[in-house]
């Protein structure tokens, strides 16, 4: 109860903060026009406590409060003085004092932990791009401030990348007062080099210091959490050696991972051709051509010259080139091979799944209650949906005793059945039965003209004529015969420890938690479709497959794409599960967890940030294609 007393007020008190910050900052702009010194003095004097709180909130400098309030006055007094000195010289002087006031005042507050050790080669890297990102920056923005202020602030920035964020904390008390010391004297003289501000400007800044209200705080938290610890793992990535002895290495980290086989090895392709997957894709992808071309010649109305898609035909073809994508990365292995066989597998499962579900409950009865049975996982965490399918669901036990495992228990009783002469002949009798049933539909389907229904048909029964087969014959595995005692015993599948199959078994926990994701979007979608589009459609003569292909999917393709590139990002950065259920181990290794063990076990800091870069590297695409989607549709 007290913990959820003092949540509760933690909660009411963050609100109420935020109200009072928010009022009081639009109060605080509305001064810029009236009364600008106090303005400035107000915004400097924050944003330095804003600054060195932070710090302080972090545990990086002594005497915090003491430090905080030196830092307050003196930011107070420098945006003071700028706001009443006219004179560039005066104002120069004044910005000068206040800023080389702070840099000093930080080089001797923060704590030993973090005094840089300041190296030729990153500072004069940090300062060069600084330099550079000034002229870009000035240049974006249309030319609109001055030059040199503008790139007075991006040396600042490149100075404590450079200087402090890029170097080693092994510094001495010297290093640190040179490096706060060089930091506050550039941000000094972008401070004093900013003209004094117009009446015209005044007005400016307080008629649009809305939009900097409400994005400052989050463009601030994203430069701090995301694009100097990103500026910081990129120039990492070039270095090499012991964390307290790293030295440039240039690109001879991304060498090593792109030679070493056990990241990528492409040396058995050649086994492709020899796999009994890709050949069954081959022949699926066949059929499914040609179950395509007698269809639309048949119905006439096929694309091109006869070539027609539907349901039986998309079935097919995506099942060829599942078959065909599952050889590929079964031959192909290593960790980038192992994370683009998670992009394919769970991206189509997870989508395609969804997306039938969605449609097939679709104003069914039972809506609501099969959607949120499916939508359940998503509640869960990756971590505890790990552990579930690790132990209930995918526990392998000895073959002597019996089976704990869900999955395997059923596998193993199967198994038993399939080697025992009378329930095999029952279970076979059941399936001839079943397919019976689907080669009479299949019949009626050809005579009734209806090509979905007889394609589909036979299709169905080619697996369970297979069964069949094991069944009477060599029987299925779950059963083994003991080669002392030619009695039957279990023969469990170790689903975790048998490459490379068992990546695919973790990739099924993955596609069980995101495919509740895919229905929900999926499901809002098809409510949305106009039901005047489907109606004209069905006036036409369309069947109701006709209506989903034709109609329905061009519609949601955009929520198709959102959907996909989503789970594109979700599973290129996925970790949970390998580090749980194998910690990557049985050739189960992933990027994620590559890099988590390359820089915080091995402490290669150097590979690790590379690894971390090409992580980076492969999610750019895929917000590239997001971003320019979204341009598109506000402009369409």
């Amino acid at each position: 109860m007290d913990q959820l007393v003092s949540t509760v007020v933690g909660i009411v008190l963050a609100i109420g903060l935020s109200a009072v910050v928010f009022i009081g900052v639009n109060k605080l702009f509305d001064l810029a026009e009236t009364r600008f010194p106090v303005f400035n003095a107000l915004v400097f004097g924050i944003g330095a406590s804003i600054v060195f709180g932070l710090l302080w909130g972090n545990r990086l400098i002594v005497s915090p409060a003491l430090v905080v309030a030196i830092a307050s006055v003196a930011g107070a007094a420098t945006g003071a003085a700028l706001g009443v000195l006219q004179r560039p010289k005066l104002r120069l002087a004044a910005g000068l004092a206040g800023g080389i006031t702070l840099g000093l005042l930080l080089g001797s507050a923060i704590r030993s932990i973090t005094w840089p050790a300041i190296e030729p080669l990153s500072t004069t890297v940090g300062v060069a791009g600084g330099a550079a990102l000034g002229v870009v920056s000035w240049l974006i923005t249309g030319r609109r401030y001055r030059l040199v202020s503008v790139t007075f602030l991006w040396l600042a920035v490149g100075w404590l990348f450079g200087a402090w964020l890029a170097a080693d904390f092994t510094g001495s008390k010297t290093q640190v007062m040179i490096a706060g010391g060089v930091l506050g004297l550039l941000a000094g003289l972008w401070m004093g080099s900013v003209p004094y501000p117009s009446e015209r400007t005044r007005a400016r800044i307080a008629a649009e210091s809305r939009k900097f209200i409400f994005l400052g705080p989050a463009l601030f938290f994203i430069f701090a959490t995301l694009v100097l610890p990103l500026a910081r793992t990129i120039w990492l990535s070039f270095l090499s050696g012991p964390v307290t002895d790293l030295r440039w290495a240039g690109l001879q980290n991304y060498v090593d991972i792109f030679t070493d086989p056990g990241i990528i090895n492409v040396s058995n392709w050649t086994d492709l051709f020899s796999s009994r997957l890709f050949w069954a894709g081959v022949g699926l992808a066949a059929v499914g051509i040609g179950i395509a071309l007698w269809q639309g010649r048949r119905s006439g109305s096929g694309i091109g010259s006869g070539f027609q898609l539907n349901a039986t035909t998309t079935l097919t073809l995506g099942g060829a080139i599942t078959l065909i994508g599952f050889a590929v990365f079964v031959v192909i292995r290593g960790t980038i091979a192992n994370n683009l066989w998670w992009i394919f597998a769970v991206t189509l499962f997870s989508v395609s799944v969804g997306l039938a579900v969605a449609v097939l409950a679709d104003r069914a009865k039972g809506e609501n209650i099969a959607k949120s049975l499916i939508f359940l996982p998503m509640s869960i965490s990756f971590v505890g949906a790990s552990i579930i399918w690790r132990g209930p669901m995918y526990i392998a036990r000895p073959p002597q005793g019996d089976q704990t495992g869900l999955i395997n228990a059923l596998w193993v009783q199967i198994g038993m059945w399939s080697r025992s002469e009378t329930p095999s002949l029952i279970i076979a009798g059941i399936l001839a039965v079943v397919v019976l049933g689907l080669l009479y539909l299949a019949w009626r389907g050809y005579q009734a003209r209806s090509n979905g229904l007889t394609a589909g048909s036979l299709i169905l029964s080619i697996p369970l004529m297979w069964l069949i087969y094991r069944f009477l014959g060599p029987g299925i595995g779950g059963a083994t015969i003991n080669e002392l005692n030619g009695e039957l015993m279990a023969d469990p599948i170790l689903f975790l420890s048998t490459p490379p199959w068992n990546n695919w078994w973790m990739m099924v926990v993955l596609i069980w938690i995101q495919t509740g994701f895919a229905m929900v979007i999926f499901s809002a979608a098809i409510k949305a479709v106009p039901e005047e589009l489907l109606e004209a459609a069905r006036i036409d003569g369309a069947t109701e497959s006709q209506t989903f292909w034709r109609v329905t999917v061009p519609q949601i393709f955009p929520t198709i794409g959102v959907v996909t590139t989503t789970l594109i990002v979700t599973v290129l950065k996925v970790f949970d599960i390998p580090k749980v259920m194998t910690n990557g181990n049985f050739d189960t290794q992933v990027l994620a967890n590559e890099m988590w063990q390359r820089a915080f076990t091995e402490l290669n800091f150097g590979l690790g940030s590379a690894l971390a870069v090409i992580l980076f590297i492969g999610v750019l695409p895929i917000m590239f294609i997001n971003i320019r989607r979204m341009q598109k549709e506000r402009l369409g």
